[in-house]
């Protein structure tokens, strides 16, 4: 799932570089936390949030075969 947030998130952003993707789980759910250049947030969330709703909904599809909740983070 990391490497599936990190690919999608290095084909929006300017600086592919600086995307990193931290874990974080828990007893009944996993947090995704991206990290991106500060000048690229921007596009990693999109108008009105669109993208960054687009890019959690494909990770929690991705992850409907666990049985655990998946959450998307973005950090500034």
């Amino acid at each position: 799932m990391k490497e599936l947030i990190t690919v999608i998130a290095r084909r929006l952003v300017d600086h592919p570089d600086d995307v990193s993707v931290a874990v974080e789980e828990r007893e009944d759910s996993v947090v995704y936390k991206l990290q991106v250049h500060p000048s690229d947030v921007g596009k990693v969330i999109g108008k009105q949030g669109r993208i960054a709703k687009s890019l959690r909904t494909v990770v929690t599809s991705a992850a409907a075969r666990e049985n655990k909740r998946v959450f998307v983070d973005i950090v500034d």
